[in-house]
């Protein structure tokens, strides 16, 4: 499977201002449904109590996934301090 693979309950935020929905470049949501077969996603929106706002279909140049670990151990540089 590829790294940039868009899976269902991703984390993922958009790269694109939807000023139509008020939805603005670096909103995270989360996928909660693969729409089209995996084509596009159906991306929830929601606020800091969990109230849904928003939910749109996107296709994936729409939006990139959040990764809040490294890839892989080797990923990981030393923090280098003066």
């Amino acid at each position: 499977m590829s790294k940039n693979t868009i899976k269902l309950l991703d984390a993922v935020a958009l790269t694109v201002d939807l000023p139509e929905y008020n939805l603005y470049r670096g909103q995270v949501g989360t996928v909660v449904e693969l729409l089209a077969g995996g084509a596009a996603f159906e991306v929830e929106f929601s606020d800091r109590n969990g109230r849904t706002y928003e939910s749109v279909g996107l296709r994936p140049e729409k939006i990139m996934v959040l990764h809040f670990e490294p890839a892989s151990p080797d990923s990981v540089r030393p923090i280098v301090t003066a």
